[in-house]
């Protein structure tokens, strides 16, 4: 089975927005097994738009499209497709009975061309639009490609696909059979790595499949298996992640699609019971914001201190002038002294610290990218680690507050 993405609107062709939803669509086809082959962005032009969709109809089983479904006079995706198939526009009453109560309620007119967006392609499936007032069309279309229409803003398009188009798209396609997945979440090895360490998996690959996905500073893999029960599919996922974990377990940290590696760790203090505070420098408060990003953090973060300069560092945490002077301010004993000082200041059980060189020149004779992060944690000998960090000033501060959130991790 293979399909094909038309992104349809000028505001994509003139740089003025990003096609995420091609990304987004492409991704849960993949992980339904259904193949694209091509991905086109086309702008508000009928002559264009009806072009491109002969095209599409003579290679691909399934042609998506995204955007133009709106009320206003560039918005002409369902009615070239419909021109394409020979078909009318009938009025969805479910879609304009919540245009007309919309407009009642808010007191607002009710213009002539916003019943446009309560219109679908004969023969259809109307596809419920939750959050926004365009339906999509699903064309089932037993002598040539199917069709199916949906909407361009992405808090619309998202869940019309998720809700209404894929389950139909998988009854179409795999009613025999379901898909089930599970994401893994890795920080600390890059992509090209891990796909490195997992080679004969991924080439020897039927059912279950693996699909990796780079993110920043972290990579998943969406396995995905095909089964009639879901325990016969869990059973083969199992198997899989854990062949997996034999190679690379130390890597992964959690699970799912919108799951963070600072969320886990989190979790993983709440559930220990330990409080944490932390002691900044050339990250500046960001890993405490970033802590702060979690709700109920406040169960278990106690806060912090920035301190960016030599004498904030020692008088506001007592870092010895002594060793400021001698080991400098990038130091692992720096690091060391600001984790217990913050750690004791505070009264918690865990105190990190964050110093280094984010650019853009160097400090103290040590290259740009170079972070030390200290660990201290009560009744343990206090550590820290040395790390090098390659890119800009704000990857390597992004990088520096992900590794000790996966330092903290590691340690618990």
């Amino acid at each position: 089975m293979h399909a094909e993405i038309i992104a349809v609107g000028t505001e994509i062709l003139l740089g003025q927005i990003v096609n995420t939803n091609a990304t987004f669509v492409a991704k849960r086809l993949a992980d339904m097994g259904i193949d694209v082959y091509f991905e086109s962005v086309v702008g508000d032009n009928e002559g264009r738009l009806l072009g491109e969709v002969k095209r599409a109809a003579s290679r691909s089983e399934l042609v998506i499209l995204i955007g133009g479904l709106g009320p206003t006079k560039d918005d002409l995706t369902k009615q070239t497709v419909a021109e394409f198939l020979g078909k009318d526009l009938v009025e969805d009453e479910a879609a304009m009975a919540k245009i007309t109560r919309y407009y009642a309620e808010t007191g607002k007119t009710m213009t002539e061309n916003n019943k446009i967006q309560a219109l679908y392609i004969q023969d259809s499936i109307a596809l419920k639009n939750e959050t926004g007032f365009a339906v999509g069309n699903y064309f089932k279309n037993a002598n040539g490609t199917d069709f199916l229409l949906l909407p361009g803003p992405p808090s619309e398009m998202k869940p019309m696909f998720a809700h209404q188009a894929q389950p139909r798209l998988q009854e179409t396609y795999f009613n025999d059979h379901r898909l089930f997945s599970r994401v893994l979440r890795f920080f600390g090895i890059g992509e090209s790595m891990l796909v490195t360490k997992l080679a004969d998996l991924i080439d020897g690959q039927s059912n279950p499949t693996i699909a990796p996905y780079a993110k920043t500073s972290e990579v998943t893999l969406r396995l995905t298996a095909s089964s009639e029960t879901e325990a016969v599919a869990k059973k083969m996922l199992d198997e899989l992640e854990n062949e997996i974990n034999e190679r690379v377990g130390e890597f992964m940290y959690g699970y799912g699609d919108d799951n963070s590696l600072v969320a886990v760790v989190v979790n993983q203090l709440k559930k220990s019971k330990l409080t944490i505070a932390a002691a900044e420098s050339l990250t500046a408060g960001k890993f405490q914001s970033t802590l702060g990003s979690v709700p109920g953090v406040s169960t278990v973060f106690y806060g912090g201190v920035v301190t960016y300069s030599n004498q904030t560092k020692e008088h506001l945490l007592g870092v010895s002038h002594e060793t400021l002077e001698n080991e400098g301010a990038v130091s692992e004993q720096t690091a060391k002294e600001m984790a217990d000082s913050v750690r004791e200041k505070l009264g918690t059980d865990i105190g990190i610290s964050f110093t280094g060189v984010a650019g853009p020149t160097e400090l103290e004779g040590q290259p740009v990218g170079t972070v030390w992060i200290g660990l201290a944690m009560k009744g343990q000998k206090t550590t820290a680690k040395l790390y090098h960090f390659s890119s800009n000033r704000y990857f390597i501060r992004e990088r520096a507050v992900l590794s000790g959130l996966d330092y903290i991790r590691r340690s618990l």
